[in-house]
């Protein structure tokens, strides 16, 4: 029950900084976002850090869940997630951004995301490691960041036409053929 409910409220608070921002972030906010009674998000995250350490540590759990290997190879994986990052999960991703925003304030905050952007990172190079990729971590990290400059593209319209699902994964396909 305890962890159920921890995982509603994180929930929520992925959701009230996406719909809020960063500074709509408060224990009653989420506290009413879950439907739960007041008092329930600081009975169990006491403090406003541990409430972003909540909200970071289950993007990474999402995160790593939606790269589950699926019917395709990475590259078609990686591009389904951004695809679904950018419609179905939008509130994933403008949490993230909220989050990665304020870190830049926050140096404990950033601690928090570089460990979730690890555990993701992680599961990328694991996959890599079982196709024989050589240097597994190095194209890891350069996918990710091919995936998160390309959604942000996206998302903020920088980039003028939008690129589609086909255009992320074959630029990923590239990337992870390279030598």
């Amino acid at each position: 029950m305890a962890t159920e409910r921890r995982t509603v409220i994180a929930d929520a608070a992925i959701t009230t900084l996406a719909r809020a921002g960063g500074r709509g972030l408060t224990h009653r906010a989420v506290d009413r976002q879950a439907g739960l009674p007041m008092g329930s998000t600081s009975y169990y995250f006491r403090t406003r850090a541990d409430l972003l350490r909540a909200a970071v540590d289950r993007l990474a759990e999402l995160d790593e869940a939606a790269l589950a290997p699926a019917a395709g190879t990475l590259a078609a994986d990686l591009a389904r997630v951004a695809e679904q990052l950018l419609s179905a999960d939008r509130e994933r991703l403008l949490a993230r951004y909220e989050l990665a925003l304020e870190s830049v304030r926050r140096p404990e905050l950033r601690e928090f995301l570089a460990a979730g952007t690890h555990r993701v990172r992680g599961a990328i190079e694991q996959r890599l490691t079982e196709q024989g990729v050589a240097a597994a971590r190095e194209v890891a990290t350069a996918a990710l960041a091919l995936v998160d400059g390309m959604i942000f593209a996206e998302l903020t319209a920088t980039e003028g036409q939008q690129r589609g699902r086909a255009a992320l994964e074959a630029a990923l396909a590239r990337l992870m053929s390279a030598e």
